[in-house]
């Protein structure tokens, strides 16, 4: 048949094999948005749970759910088998990964073609050749991309590791092969640090992706971590959103992010979104995914790396722009043509997000499992908060401490800042430790708001930034229980045979708890 026929025959096909039924292969917050895009599309959605999440928001959101496993993420959220026969179990169409876990797995999406399960996602080519960092930076140089100068093969030995750093010159970072996340990471400025941090990074690459070979590149001044979001269909049409600024990082990873980037022109910005267009047609894309630069002040900018996924950040680009990422990758796996078309795209305002974690900042950040005893989420004017915890339930210290993400848009970039502040000052978890007040200071920080800072923002203003975040949460306790116990005061003066609420089998039950929490 023609190529013309072809195309026919497989729009046909797809038309046929519609997607009704998804399983979710994650967890937490990133499973509750994909099955809210889900319902709204009228598909019905399937969850899968460890042990510690029994009592996990998403399995109580989902049409079903099928537990998996024992709560370490190897046994269960890790264990393609497992996944794969809960998909057939469930009669599932489709699985979407979310991100983390199995989403840049190309054994995972290898296996569900071959089980003739829809993968929400690329290729296992397009993730095998994005997800090696050698044979990315191959790709993108002879696709006329930008790269940061460094080595095109994986380094194995010191001696080579050596060689190399010599013939580049410092400084230079250098890289996992295999893997991302800050994980097999090192940054050498003397001489005197090469043979510990190669080694080192060695050995964390290995530890990490079973994998040690490693890689060197020119480490760049006053880098700004950039990304463009991308969403390419299986007929040969690829679009860019436009940028997120991700410089606001901690041991390389993102807490704050926002769209337009403060730094941004909009020449540069239509160049590299040219490039990061090229970046998914050499790799025949299909789906979500980003293209993440590196630039200097001088806006020069290099290829970093491909995410072959959703991004965590990706809801500050769906305010700015007005497309639900969900949606079009499900549109996409059905086989649908991407509607969107890039000269009518535009970003509308400005967005921000900052990341929740459950982890103390008065103790270097140590994860912070545990009981939420109280939560009161923000509301109001744009405001959005993608989370998955509610009062009561016990955050599992398994998992990535992320309990949430804070996602706020105005018309002005000011304007944002300030209803984050707000945002940020109206939410209250009580019970365990959060980063919110470290948030706080971030969005105080005179560089942050003019918007000159790069990925040392952090340690440069690490004293400010860490000064006065001393926890409250015992004042907001004593502020809660008071509350509560002059509720209870006034509630004594209602009839009993008017009751407004159940809180025991009968009066005296009630009673009993004003005076326990009275003492």
């Amino acid at each position: 048949m023609g190529k013309k026929q072809d195309v026919v025959l497989y729009v046909f096909i797809n038309s046929m094999c519609m997607i009704k039924k998804v399983l979710i292969a994650n967890r937490g917050e990133i499973a509750v948005r994909v099955m809210r895009s889900c319902r709204e599309m009228g598909i019905k959605t399937i969850a899968v749970f460890s042990d510690a999440d029994r009592t996990s928001m998403h399995v109580r959101y989902a049409d079903e759910a099928y537990n998996i496993g024992p709560a370490p993420s190897n046994e269960s959220y890790l264990v393609i088998d497992k996944i794969i026969a809960v998909a057939k179990k469930s009669k599932a169409d489709a699985i979407h990964p979310g991100y983390g876990f199995l989403s840049e797995n190309a054994e995972f999406s290898s296996r569900c073609e071959k089980e003739n399960i829809i993968f929400i996602g690329p290729s296992a080519y397009a993730i095998n050749t994005m997800g090696d960092k050698i044979t990315a930076r191959k790709t993108m140089l002879a696709a006329s991309v930008p790269v940061v100068p460094g080595t095109t093969k994986a380094l194995t030995d010191l001696n080579s590791a050596l060689s190399t750093i010599n013939e580049i010159g410092l400084p230079v970072m250098v890289k996992a092969s295999a893997g991302g996340g800050g994980k097999g990471m090192r940054l050498i400025k003397n001489e005197k640090d090469i043979e510990n941090s190669v080694n080192t990074a060695k050995s964390e690459a290995m530890a990490s992706f079973g994998n040690d070979a490693i890689y060197v590149e020119k480490y760049i001044d006053s880098p700004h971590h950039i990304e463009f979001q991308i969403l390419a269909d299986k007929h040969g049409n690829a679009i860019h959103l436009f940028e997120r600024e991700c410089s606001v990082q901690r041991r390389h990873q993102k807490v704050v992010e926002e769209t337009p980037s403060p730094i941004m022109t909009e020449r540069v910005r239509k160049e590299m979104g040219q490039h990061a267009i090229a970046a998914a047609l050499a790799v025949n894309y299909t789906g979500a995914g980003t293209i993440e630069f590196i630039v200097d002040d001088n806006l020069n900018y290099y290829f970093l790396e491909m995410n072959t996924r959703l991004q965590v950040e990706h809801p500050i680009t769906e305010r700015v722009v007005g497309v639900d990422l969900v949606k079009e990758q499900i549109n996409i796996a059905n086989g649908k043509a991407l509607k969107l078309k890039q000269d009518e795209l535009q970003q509308y305002g400005h967005a921000i997000e900052c990341r929740i974690y459950a982890e103390d900042p008065d103790n270097n950040f140590m994860p912070s499992p545990g009981l939420i005893k109280h939560i009161s989420e923000p509301l109001g004017l744009g405001v959005r908060h993608d989370g998955y915890v509610y009062e009561g339930y016990e955050i599992p210290m398994y998992y990535d401490p992320l309990i949430s993400k804070l996602i706020v848009w105005a018309q002005t970039r000011e304007e944002a800042i300030a209803r984050l502040r707000r945002a940020l000052y109206n939410y209250k978890i009580t019970g365990i430790k959060t980063s919110i007040k470290f948030l706080q200071k971030i969005l105080e920080c005179a560089d942050f708001k003019a918007g000159k800072y790069n990925t040392h923002f952090i340690e440069d203003n690490y004293d400010f930034l860490m000064s006065k975040t001393k926890s409250t949460d015992k004042h907001e306790d004593v502020a809660i229980i008071a509350a509560f116990i002059d509720y209870i005061d006034k509630v004594d003066n209602l009839q009993p045979e008017k009751p407004c609420l159940k809180l025991g089998n009968n009066w005296k039950d009630f009673g009993r708890k004003k005076n326990v929490l009275r003492h």
